[in-house]
């Protein structure tokens, strides 16, 4: 099994990058989110030429911020840069996506987005949609060595759902997942499912890599979950699964989510939270573009106004928080389960993280 780090991809991302080539991971994720970090190939650059055996990815890149052809530039520039250690990680997109008021990218407009890239970077001349007429592009000139397209760049697409994980099998792409679930339950059942998906689409499941995105913090002996260090490394991913909710509720979507904000009978802790959590959103300004404040700090640190949110009982119920030996414990099951990877994501001022995770994979 292989491990890596997710991060959420300062302009100095490389720093983290060379830290976790130097312990021992294999790959490094970049998100993708404008509104909030630095731009992900502009940092990958800098990774690119700073790091010798790290395998690059973006995790994961947003079809709608950039059109087919310049993506395709982008990942066929950083190959030339770290020849053989760039993957393309794509999904129909998350924060990125909200911190600009839009919901997911659509399924059928991210597989043929990826259609393009792949003809571009076999060489071919392909058909892309643009300024609503359909236009051949390709490479010009390749072969001058200004990019480089004769190292493949592996895709993966991140698939939670149904479809997507059908889109993703029939691509023949690898496979990113996301999975909190107690002991893996759902994850395992997921990898179980993508399996059959692959097989449905003519695939071989053992030429697919599936990895797994964790978030958590790896508890010292006697530390808890509310713990100072753990609040700034996992509470910034437990409050954005409140905001994940206020944005489910706006678009009059309840499930996944265990209720709505006028279901006050529902006393668990993520519903009755929730709904506390929206009196402050509903006073966040200006009213029609509320994501501009609710998304501030998304996945990197705790504002003054939501901190309070990010209990220990929250972050136990939302992250992978656990002892050494609790951890190994689970991931072992991933790997049963057939996971090739796991992605460890790392808050940034928390970089300590890298080494603390290591700690868990090396005895694995």
């Amino acid at each position: 099994m292989e491990f890596g780090v997710a991060l959420a991809t300062p302009a100095d991302a490389w720093k983290a990058a060379k830290r976790a080539e130097d312990v021992g991971y294999g790959s490094a994720w970049f998100f993708d989110t404008q509104s909030l970090g630095a731009d992900v190939f502009t940092a990958m650059g800098a990774a690119a030429v700073k790091t010798e055996r790290i395998h690059l990815a973006t995790g994961v890149l947003i079809p709608s911020n950039r059109i087919a052809p310049v993506a395709a530039n982008a990942y066929a520039t950083l190959n030339a840069l770290a020849p053989g250690r760039i993957r393309a990680g794509i999904g129909t997109g998350f924060t990125g996506r909200l911190t600009m008021g839009l919901g997911p990218y659509k399924l059928a407009d991210m597989s043929d987005y990826i259609r393009v890239m792949q003809g571009m970077w076999r060489g071919e001349t392909v058909e892309v949609l643009l300024e609503s007429k359909s236009r051949k592009v390709r490479f010009l000139n390749p072969e001058r060595g200004l990019i480089n397209i004769r190292d493949p760049i592996p895709v993966y697409v991140s698939a939670f759902g149904p479809k997507a994980r059908r889109l993703a099998a029939g691509l023949g792409a690898h496979w990113i997942n996301v999975d909190l679930s107690e002991g893996f339950s759902a994850a395992i059942a997921a990898a179980e499912e993508m399996n059959g998906l692959y097989r449905a689409a003519g695939v071989d499941p053992a030429t697919r890599r599936k990895t797994v995105f964790l978030w958590g913090s790896v508890l010292r002996d006697g530390e808890s979950c509310d713990s100072p260090r753990v609040k700034a490394e996992c509470g910034p991913f437990a409050v954005q699964v409140l905001h994940a909710i206020m944005e489910a509720w706006d678009r009059g979507a309840t499930a996944g989510v265990g209720t709505d904000a006028s279901a006050p009978q529902d006393e668990s802790l993520i519903p009755r939270m929730a709904r506390e959590y929206r009196k402050l959103y509903e006073s966040y300004q200006p009213a029609d573009a509320r994501y501009l404040a609710l998304h501030r700090g998304h996945l990197l640190f705790l504002r003054p106004d939501e901190a309070h949110f990010a209990t220990g009982e929250l972050i136990q119920a939302t992250t992978i928080t656990g002892s050494v030996a609790e951890l190994r414990s689970r991931i072992r099951r991933l790997a049963d389960a057939g996971y090739d990877e796991v992605v460890a994501a790392i808050t940034p001022g928390c970089e300590n993280m890298i080494d603390d995770w290591m700690g868990v994979f090396s005895g694995v």
